[in-house]
């Protein structure tokens, strides 16, 4: 198992961290939930148009912050001038991943432009240990595994979860180098998340893990299930949520 996903406790994740309860995206709101006992924060990776890398998820600033403009058209100069919810500013990835050296982030990098970036960073700050790369696209996740083979833990693009829901009907799918499945309960329709899936994936020594589930009752539901991990906008209440059941991290 990757060093990411050894933990004492079911994996919770501050989605965004907790895009419910504080500005999402910010050193704020990952500040938050590390004071409510996360060890798992979940963002995105996004650059300006120098190149600079960010913990941002959209394209444009214009839902989240005080300031409008496609980010990758924009300098840093001026993003930085930018105020989520009208009082955070972005932060550097840089910055996320130095401020808590005993969290783990799982980052989507959000479009090409930030791949080579956050590999660098990565290199640069020797902590593959405690970083998980997400996202839909296949060509994306590649290039990390190229970069770091096995010691970079990935989730599955939509190629590999397509195999691995394949692999839940008995179909033949051969080999994973994902080591978790980071998925909806749904997709374009189709349900994803189920008793199949969850067999599939534990017989192969894959995590599954569910975004984003604000619900108590798909929480608890979830749970039941046996998947992995909860991704939320919510962490207060997954927090509670595991809690009762005690299973919350031991330490």
């Amino acid at each position: 198992m990757h060093p990411f996903l050894e933990f004492n406790g079911f994996l919770a994740f501050a989605h965004r961290g907790g895009a419910e309860e504080a500005p999402e995206n910010t050193m704020a709101a990952f500040q938050a939930a590390v004071k409510l006992g996360y060890r798992y924060l979940e963002t995105d990776a996004y650059t300006t148009s120098d190149g600079v890398l960010l913990s941002f998820h959209d394209t444009v600033l214009d839902r989240v912050t005080d300031r409008q403009g496609e980010l990758a058209a924009l300098p840093f100069d001026e993003v930085r001038k930018a105020r989520v919810a009208g009082r955070e500013p972005i932060p550097l990835m840089a910055e996320v991943l130095d401020a808590w050296p005993d969290v783990r982030i799982n980052i989507d990098p959000k479009v090409d432009s930030a791949v080579e970036p956050l590999i660098a960073l990565l290199k640069d700050m020797n902590v593959l240990d405690r970083v998980c790369i997400g996202s839909f696209s296949a060509a994306r996740i590649k290039a990390f595994r190229d970069a770091f083979g096995d010691r970079v833990c990935t989730s599955m693009g939509p190629g590999e979860t397509a195999r691995l829901r394949a692999a839940a009907f008995g179909l033949p799918v051969g080999r994973f180098q994902a080591n978790c499945a980071q998925i909806p309960i749904k997709r374009h329709g189709l349900t994803l998340v189920d008793p199949r899936m969850v067999r599939a994936a534990n017989r192969r020594g894959i995590q599954i893990h569910v975004w984003t589930i604000d619900d108590r009752g798909e929480m608890e539901r979830l749970i039941d299930l046996g998947v992995h991990g909860l991704m939320t906008d919510r962490p207060s209440l997954l927090k509670q949520v595991l809690e009762e059941r005690g299973i919350w991290r031991k330490s």
